[in-house]
């Protein structure tokens, strides 16, 4: 069972539920099928600060995907024709990497987890209050926000270049999936320091799991299956605490 934290806070919080700082105005993307959504979402996001843009269905995304470039998509997931999962494989296919929030009216864990695989940073359930989705677009924002401030972040052999979306060991191109990604971004970001399970989930997927489920356990084997090589061993479990990656090839 997921559980979904709801935050309330009154809308006379400017300085909680307003844009992010950054030079410019961040643009977020909503598509949805229902008009009325829509434009509840694009009126609240205008209100907090943000530029929207909207599309009615997953064919036209596609299309305005062409030429714009959002800081942030919001997706609905039951559209018809082409859903919002289906949409958002397509968008990452092409290798648009774009923070995407889910939008859903069912709040299975299957449909939950198969967002979070297809590269989506974070799932909300209809119905939601404005208060909870602006926080959690603020959250998505400060997140890339600060890992776009350094391109690229090195552990040991471990190279990551958050602009290519590229990681190397040595001279070797690793492949990651989107959340694989993430996930080292983070460890990286806060190389040498322990974080614990639940810091992993609030700030690489952006909502609480029970705190027996163990998806950051599976995508932490993951990540040593790839990256644990020719020395390196680097990624490391701090037992009844958490995680940290550390250059182990100084200590060898």
């Amino acid at each position: 069972m997921l559980t979904v934290k709801y935050i309330h806070f009154g809308f006379s919080r400017p300085d909680t539920l307003g844009n992010v700082a950054r030079a410019h105005k961040s643009l977020v993307f909503v598509v949805d099928d229902e008009e009325g959504v829509r434009d509840l979402l694009c009126d609240a996001l205008s209100i907090a600060g943000f530029e929207t843009m909207a599309a009615k269905d997953g064919e036209s995304a596609l299309v305005a995907l062409r030429t714009a470039k959002p800081d942030l998509l919001i997706l609905d997931v039951n559209m018809p024709f082409l859903n919002g999962f289906e949409l958002l494989a397509q968008i990452r296919s092409k290798g648009n990497l774009t923070p995407a929030l889910m939008l859903s009216a069912r709040g299975d864990r299957s449909d939950v987890t198969q967002g979070l695989r297809l590269g989506a940073d974070d799932y909300v359930t209809k119905p939601f209050g404005l208060e909870e989705l602006l926080l959690r677009v603020n959250a998505i924002l400060r997140r890339t926000q600060f890992l776009d401030a350094d391109a690229v972040i090195t552990c040991g052999p471990v190279t990551l270049d958050v602009n290519q979306h590229e990681v190397f060991v040595h001279d070797a191109l690793i492949e990651l999936s989107p959340t694989e990604f993430r996930l080292l971004e983070y460890l990286m970001a806060n190389q040498s320091r322990v974080v614990t399970k639940t810091q992993i989930l609030d700030d690489v997927w952006g909502i609480d799991f029970e705190s027996n489920t163990s998806i950051v356990d599976t995508y932490i084997s993951y990540l040593r299956r790839k990256l644990h090589r020719d020395g390196f061993e680097g990624i490391t479990t701090v037992r009844g605490v958490g995680y940290r990656i550390v250059d182990s090839t100084s200590h060898s």
